[in-house]
């Protein structure tokens, strides 16, 4: 054998419970698992290399159910945000805003439009229009050598709809419906595992159901699923959730809700009806799955606080909008009074906004603040050209932990990357299950939390080789210490690494080795097959 770990406590991602054995590689696969091989004098496999694990817990790596590493794996072969959590596949494409598919127009609009999410982009070569080719550019990754963890993707409906019908708030055409259709297929075709959408950012949100449903038809033909980041999580939370698992249902397609949260005052305490809804559906034969992030604040970027008709034909008109005095004034109008569609139908408590991060370095004073008013607002978007990021306090600690118990939940970190002080979630998430929420509050135990990050994401993915610790697996695999594993990352010191978590595997080789990132880059493209 290429490596064995020896006498690991194995958690091996189906929720039962954990073993003690030796766990062997070989070529990239677990090759042998064997049980209490010290204890009962069991031929214990050989290899080239030997890892005392005693004390640690074996997994398998965890899958991020909702990242924002679209341009991060490619920029950064270290990406130690993720590799040191033990994530070894990210899911990307997510909000309904990526990169691809693509043409030259709308690949410069998405670009200006996710610049808070991803940065600018000038520092990568944008030589893909189509999945299959930006996965292929995963594939080659930094230098031709591969990306640090996995990644798979979902087809982003807001950008097909950009290619397909442009910045309008309108129904699409027959005609432009057709070519949706055929993008989405295209997609799928291609190696992406099903389709995403922004639901409360532009040009997505323009999208009506009865287009919705249609799309998710031709996701549900490919065995793919549908993962939408939902009309409100605020004032219209539950009509919202109802919307969706009505439009699937009808459909025929499987759903994976983003980031399901109940957020704002309206909703505190009020987790125990979103599931119960979700039960009801899933009693009733729905396939339904989520994520969440074990934090109370949300992250996003200030310009989709506004109200949609603001952000109609797109960002310059935006800013332009935001330059006339009198069209500045009934925004404002909208998010104080009103409530904002793109602020989940609340009025806005500024008191709750904080900035996270700016494209101009010239703004810098501005992060770590909270928002002040709309005044302040208005000059920060202008400024920074729609490129600002925001923290939104808006969360109930109540309803994060009654959502993470349910039996349709998975872990995602919603991470994005850019800025000073971005959400700790972006390096801590995983980590801070384990933690916090297992060793700390048990909330969950050690194997349904780690089922919860590995096993259950994989078979949301159809993965038929990854998620759990079995042979002939896959060696994506994570050994943390169970007494001091834990998030590092602060709001004050976001960036700072997790503690406990030794070894990390992708294809069983070592991305993280005593700590320490190697100069593996051993992360592909993860693809689905197509499914009739």
């Amino acid at each position: 054998m290429d490596l064995v770990f020896r006498d690991a406590e194995v958690v091996d991602g189906t929720g039962g419970p954990s073993y003690r054995a030796d766990v062997a590689i070989e070529g990239g696969r677990i090759a042998a698992i064997v049980q209490e091989a010290s204890a009962a004098g069991c031929q214990r496999p050989t290899a080239r290399r030997s890892v005392d694990a005693e004390g640690l817990v074996l997994a398998p790596g965890f899958i991020d159910m909702h990242a924002h590493s679209d341009l991060a794996l490619l920029r950064d072969p270290e990406h130690l945000a993720k590799a040191a959590q033990g994530v070894t596949l990210e899911v990307l494409g997510q909000d309904g805003l990526s990169y691809a598919p693509a043409d030259d127009r709308t690949l410069a609009e998405v670009r200006r439009a996710i610049t808070g999410w991803n940065g600018s982009g000038d520092d990568i070569d944008f030589d893909w229009r189509t999945v299959g080719e930006y996965l292929d550019r995963l594939d080659r990754g930094h230098d031709g050598r591969g990306i640090a963890v996995n990644a798979a993707y979902l087809v982003p409906q807001g950008t097909v709809r950009m290619l397909a019908v442009g910045w309008d708030d309108r129904a699409a055409t027959g005609a432009e419906l057709d070519r949706m259709r055929r993008l989405v297929a295209e997609g799928l075709e291609q190696g992406a595992v099903g389709m995403s959408s922004g639901l409360t950012y532009t040009p997505g949100m323009y999208a009506p159901d009865a287009e919705l449903t249609e799309l998710c038809r031709v996701v549900a033909r490919y065995g793919g699923y549908y993962c939408p980041h939902h009309r409100s999580y605020g004032a219209g939370a539950l009509r919202a959730y109802e919307e969706m698992v009505r439009l699937t249902r009808d459909a025929g397609c499987a759903l994976h809700l983003a980031h399901a949260t109940m957020n704002f005052g309206v909703n505190e305490g009020r987790a125990p009806e979103l599931l119960a809804l979700l039960d009801a559906a899933i009693d009733g034969g729905a396939d339904i799955s989520l994520d969440t992030y074990p934090y109370t604040p949300g992250c996003t970027t200030l310009v989709a606080l506004l109200p949609s008709w603001a952000g109609e034909g797109g960002p310059e008109a935006v800013l332009a909008r935001l330059r006339d005095d009198a069209t500045a004034e009934r925004v404002r109008h909208h998010l104080e009074v009103v409530g904002s569609d793109g602020c989940h139908g609340v009025p806005v408590d500024w008191d709750t906004i904080e900035i996270s991060g700016v494209s101009e370095p010239g703004l810098a004073e501005y992060v770590g603040r909270r928002v002040d008013g709309w005044p302040t607002a208005r000059r920060l978007l202008l400024a920074d050209r729609l490129g600002s990021t925001i923290l939104q306090h808006v969360g109930h600690e109540e309803n994060v932990r009654t959502i993470m118990r349910h039996r349709a939940h998975t872990g995602g970190s919603d991470g994005i990357l850019q800025g000073t002080k971005p959400h700790p979630r972006a390096y801590g998430t995983f980590p801070r299950y384990l933690g916090r929420y297992v060793r700390e509050l048990g909330v969950l135990s050690l194997e349904e939390c780690v089922a919860h990050l590995t096993g259950r994401p994989a078979a949301r993915l159809r993965l038929p080789d990854r998620g759990l610790v079995r042979e002939g697996y896959v060696a994506d695999l994570v050994l943390f210490d169970p007494e001091t594993v834990g998030a590092g990352s602060t709001y004050a010191e976001p960036r700072t690494l997790p503690t406990g978590i030794p070894h990390v595997l992708v294809d069983g080789r070592f991305v993280m080795e005593d700590g320490r990132r190697t100069d593996a880059l051993a992360g592909r493209s993860v693809r689905r097959t197509r499914v009739r």
